[in-house]
């Protein structure tokens, strides 16, 4: 029975330290999404754009402790390897391996849009959106892993136009163009969690700031971080 247990904790070990997630998705002061977030191994974050390329990684200290409000992520000082001058030419010199947690991109013999982007990190996959789809969104992120991201097309309210428009279950909303200068294009709701902001008739110092609503939403698994 012992032993048993002891494989369990083994088990349950292997994977708690062996898989890839999304750790956060930062939404921008005017709604615009800066980066989606992975956790790796070993307190590792690696950053991507919202047309999949690596923005940045490193270790972050506060990981499992409180939240990076500051976005400092510090030097990694384990094992890191890069696709060398011998592999396909869309993806040579990026990103390999960081720790046990490998970097596939798509091959030069892919259709164009998505050459050297990301393809998959560790067991997460990733696609896109292809060039003959909406203007606004076109090469965007369409699937990671098993969640499906949706955009505001090119003929909806340019307050809205080019953003992220679900993650997974999640609905994300925004302010339209016509609203409150000081919060127009600003972030709406995400799932059932609404926001509202000082309008242009308050204080100097108060408009466009967040006057009810959470930075930090955790909606269907997902933790979202809105920036003021």
């Amino acid at each position: 029975m012992k032993q048993f247990i002891t494989l369990l904790l083994i088990v349950a070990f292997c994977v708690n330290t062996n898989g890839q997630t999304i750790s956060r998705v930062t939404i921008g002061s005017r709604g615009e999404l800066e980066k989606i977030s992975f956790g790796l191994d070993e307190f590792v974050t690696v950053n991507v754009s919202k047309d999949g390329n690596i923005i940045e990684w490193g270790i972050d200290r506060y990981l499992g402790r409180m939240e990076n409000y500051q976005d400092k992520l510090e030097p990694y000082n384990g094992r890191v390897e890069y696709y060398g001058d011998n592999d396909n030419e869309a993806f040579r010199g990026k990103i390999k391996s960081i720790g046990r947690t490998y970097f596939t991109y798509y091959a030069s013999f892919d259709y164009e849009l998505v050459r050297g982007k990301l393809k998959s990190i560790g067991t997460l996959n990733m696609d896109y959106y292809q060039a003959y789809e909406n203007e606004a969104y076109k090469g965007n992120l369409k699937n990671i892993g098993p969640s499906t991201l949706t955009w505001y097309g090119s003929s909806e309210n340019a307050g809205l136009k080019g953003k992220l428009r679900s993650f997974g279950n999640t609905a994300l909303n925004y302010y339209a163009s016509f609203e409150d200068k000081a919060y127009q294009g600003k972030i709406r709701s995400i799932g059932q969690n609404n926001f509202t902001y000082y309008s242009s008739l308050d204080r100097i110092e108060y408009r466009g700031a967040l006057k009810t609503g959470s930075m930090l939403v955790f909606s269907n698994g997902i933790k979202f971080y809105c920036k003021n």
